[in-house]
């Protein structure tokens, strides 16, 4: 089996996503995604992958991976990494479809056939647009059966009842974010820290213990500043916090984990073993979560949780950017015997993402399961690639 194209999408509105597809000469074409600069990715898949790719076997993943590695850019989750990322979920999709294997068990088989899902309260509009992580994203005001970010900020007791009926008993929130970006992350003052603890009195009183709470804090925060808000949630008993600040320096977590009776969560931001390895010598690291799409896919991905495995911290792969990798996320959770919970978005996988896709995995009861389709099983609507407005780029090897 030998590559012959690789053609990528961009589709309105979604500004934030790239789909990739890597066709092979036996017919089976290998779907990846890759988020955030998609035309900027688009143009590293095309510049320095394809001619590193096509003609070449893709079942030879190793091999195939290791080509790609440039002489800059493969330390950080940049555009190199993410167009990587996208290859490398493309490739593990075409050995599961040669192989008629799921991924979860081309992999090597499963760890568990269903996992424990917690629901990250966006809204169906959210981070939709190329503005970045800015509460202009976040698409507040939309009518929708989901709207679940406008719920956590102003009805998150009406919000866990909500999720509580549907078997989910765990849901991730980021009220801290508008007071972050005020003040670039340096100062809170009183009134901005009420408003933004209420959501958690609200639940509390609401349903009690029944609802875990992941804290998202988007690496928004001066260290001493995400310390007393740390404080300041203890009595909330919540369940992890995530990325409290930017992970330039991997000490900060254990300055940080004292003050913090949560889980310390890192970090969908950090790629390759590397990065991880440092972070878990801290010690302090409670779990680890990474995105298939930024930390360089299926292959790096399952290093990192053996990796997470051997200093016995377990693993929450991340999803809040699109359906591949979603469903990429969900096939490395089924097969890692160390992943805790699956991150899932009932805004997305209830709503857009099916206006693209087919084969998402199923949420029923609070638990995520897998189609058993060959691959990861995501496949693109018929008709997505000649919807108007789509930029689609294509590279064989008569333009090598």
């Amino acid at each position: 089996m030998k590559m012959t194209a690789l053609e990528t999408l961009r589709v309105p509105p979604f500004e934030n996503l790239l789909w990739l597809r890597i066709e092979t000469d036996e017919g089976i074409v290998g779907l990846g995604e890759a988020s955030k600069a998609p035309a900027s990715v688009a143009a590293y898949l095309h510049e320095w992958c394809a001619p590193r790719l096509i003609g070449e076997d893709p079942r030879a993943i190793p091999a195939r991976r290791a080509s790609l590695v440039p002489y800059l850019g493969w330390g950080a989750a940049g555009v190199e990494t993410r167009a990587v990322s996208a290859v490398d979920i493309a490739l593990w999709d075409i050995l599961g479809k040669a192989t008629t294997l799921p991924v979860a068990d081309a992999l090597g088989g499963r760890a568990r056939s269903s996992i424990r899902t917690y629901n990250t309260c966006a809204g169906a509009g959210y981070m939709r647009r190329a503005l970045g992580q800015r509460t202009a994203n976040y698409a507040l005001g939309a009518e929708g059966a989901y709207e679940d970010l406008d719920g956590f900020l102003h009805r998150a007791d009406e919000l866990a009842h909500s999720l509580l009926e549907e078997g989910i008993t765990g849901m991730k929130i980021w009220p801290f974010d508008a007071a972050a970006e005020r003040s670039g992350g340096w100062d809170i003052s009183a009134d901005e820290l009420v408003t933004a603890l209420e959501p958690f009195e609200k639940i509390r009183v609401a349903v009690g213990d029944r609802m875990d709470i992941m804290v998202e804090f988007h690496s928004l925060w001066s260290l001493p500043m995400a310390k007393r808000l740390a404080r300041a949630l203890t009595e909330y008993d919540t369940y992890w916090h995530e990325d409290p600040f930017r992970l330039d320096n991997p000490a900060d977590i254990a300055d940080y984990a004292p003050h913090s009776e949560a889980h310390v969560c890192v970090s969908e931001t950090l790629s390759t073993i590397h990065h991880f390895r440092e972070a878990l010598a801290t010690g302090a690291v409670g779990v680890a979560m990474f995105d298939l799409g930024w930390c360089g896919g299926f292959t790096d991905a399952r290093k990192i949780a053996a990796l997470a495995e051997a200093w016995r911290v377990p693993v929450a792969p991340h999803d809040c950017t699109g359906p591949v990798g979603y469903a990429a996320g969900s096939h490395l959770a089924m097969h890692v015997p160390n992943a805790l919970v699956m991150e899932s978005v009932r805004a997305f996988y209830k709503g857009w993402y099916n206006d693209l896709v087919t084969g998402l995995p199923t949420v029923a009861n609070g638990m995520l399961t897998l189609h058993e389709a060959p691959g990861h099983g995501i496949e693109l609507l018929s008709d997505v690639a000649s919807r108007e407005g789509v930029v689609v780029q294509r590279t064989t090897a008569a333009d090598l």
